[in-house]
């Protein structure tokens, strides 16, 4: 049978490929349990430190299958929550992986597939590529993407993009942040490989940590229970063998022992 999304592993890089490009790598319920399976997997490997989501063909992802959605048509409201809760958890998985991820859009994305795109920790773009929140233009809302894409895009761009479904390109993309670099289509590779040469080089569980910081502490009120929290990271990381190594490493002016 074959796969929607192709797992590869080299040299502490996990790479996911939506591989189905004759329908836009478009995804389905299934195609939706594929993916939340592969993150899922990678992020309990030991020999992963980072994550690429990747794509083939002109388009990075289109949204939902049309044969899906035909198939939604006549769902009732139970099947509904029972699918976009499946949506939901896909989209979960990504956010919440251990390991940071890099979203490598190398086309267009549509509706669901931008939640794809803004669930990972990063993304960078090639110039040609266009973004579209399209659901109200058949009379649907961005629902259960609409967490991660606003984080990435913020309340205010939100408010234009899903309210008129207008497709905007990967200058817009960059100028509202909703993606964090745009390049030529010849210097996608070596864009995601600058992004993966600073997170291979840093301190594995500091890397992990800054993650799980990143969700502690935005959008928080700063009060004495968000500023033990934060105190409490450092004394942590501090007290660890990965942070007393890094900085005897520093004084000592050598590598750290994860570089080899």
């Amino acid at each position: 049978m074959t796969r929607s999304i192709i797992t590869s592993v080299n040299a502490g890089v996990a790479t996911l490929t939506l591989s189905q490009p004759e329908i836009r790598n478009a995804f389905s319920d299934v195609v939706i349990a594929e993916i939340t399976a592969a993150f899922a997997e990678v992020g309990q490997r030991d020999d992963v430190r980072a994550v690429v989501l990747a794509a083939e063909g002109p388009a990075f992802c289109a949204g939902a299958n049309l044969n899906w959605m035909r198939a939604m048509a006549d769902y009732t409201r139970e099947e509904n929550l029972a699918d976009a809760g499946k949506l939901a958890a896909m989209l979960h998985t990504i956010a919440t992986c251990p390991h940071p991820t890099i979203a490598r859009v190398q086309g267009d994305v549509y509706a669901g597939g931008m939640g794809l795109v803004a669930a990972c920790d990063m993304a960078v773009a090639v110039q040609e590529a266009h973004f579209c929140l399209s659901e109200v233009k058949i009379g649907l809302i961005p629902a259960t993407i609409a967490p991660y894409v606003l984080r990435a895009m913020g309340t205010r761009a939100g408010q234009r993009y899903f309210l008129t479904g207008e497709r905007f390109d990967a200058a817009e993309a960059l100028r509202i942040g909703f993606v964090h670099q745009v390049v030529a289509a010849d210097d996608l590779d070596s864009a995601v490989d600058g992004l993966l040469k600073h997170l291979l080089s840093a301190g594995p569980a500091a890397v992990r940590a800054c993650k799980r910081l990143v969700d502690d502490v935005a959008g928080r009120e700063i009060n004495a229970a968000l500023v033990a929290r934060t105190v409490e990271c450092i004394a942590d990381i501090r007290a660890s063998a990965e942070g007393k190594e890094g900085v005897q490493a520093f004084l000592n002016k050598r590598k750290p022992n994860w570089l080899g």
